[in-house]
Parts: C-alpha cells; structure tokens; sequence
C-alpha cells in the first residue's frame, strides 16, 4: 500500500550544497517554495551526515581466519 498523493523534493544543505529527498503531501494552494524552504532550514543535516558518512564505508574483503589442527 502506498500513500496517494505523495511527491519527491529535494532540498539543499545550506554550507555544503549537497541534497537529501523528503516525501510529502502538499495541499493545495501551498506554497512549494515556502514549504521547501522550511523544510531545509527543520532538516537534520547533522544526523544526516553521519548516516551518509557510515553508508560510504568499504568493505575490502574478508579475512581467512587460520586452521587450527
């Protein structure tokens, strides 16, 4: 199931000019870029950088682990 009416925005940080995606149901005759505007200022920038930061982790390979006889 689905929500109806549920539409993609996406926001700027305001320092570092990268973007996050929020979903959201507008009514109408909102005002987008008020709402927009918002909700850049109400985001989590700072949970949302150390989300990003643990996503972009590497795994290289895995270790053997040694026999023992």
């Amino acid at each position: 199931m689905s929500i109806a009416n549920v539409k993609k925005y996406r926001i700027a940080h305001p320092d570092t000019g990268d973007q996050a995606t929020i979903m959201a149901v507008l009514p109408k005759g909102a005002d987008l870029d008020a709402y927009l505007a918002d909700a850049t200022k109400r985001f989590d920038w700072k949970s949302w950088d150390e989300r990003k930061a643990t996503l972009n982790k590497v795994r290289v390979g895995q270790q053997k682990q040694a026999r023992k006889k």
